[in-house]
């Protein structure tokens, strides 16, 4: 399968075909993808999509599971640890 390459909090990673963004996310070197009200680092705990934790920003729309979202060519994804 070919490689695509997407963008995550800034920095361009090469996939495989059928990785998932969460997958990615950890492959990027974190797999911290929001943080509670009071501050706690949260991540993919389900991987089906139910418990909410894995929501991040994909090409401008917020709240998106990226459990559930495979990684497409030029995709640009936005992690809590966004520093603006």
């Amino acid at each position: 399968m070919p490689d695509v390459v997407l963008n995550i909090n800034g920095h361009d990673i090469r996939v495989a075909q059928g990785v998932s963004v969460a997958a990615a996310i950890a492959m990027a070197g974190s797999a911290v993808t929001r943080r509670a009200v009071g501050g706690a680092a949260r991540a993919p705990l389900c991987g089906m999509g139910v418990c909410q934790e894995c929501r991040v920003t994909i090409d401008g729309r917020m709240h998106q599971l990226s459990c559930q979202t495979l990684c497409a060519d030029g995709m640009r994804v936005a992690t809590c640890e966004v520093r603006p």
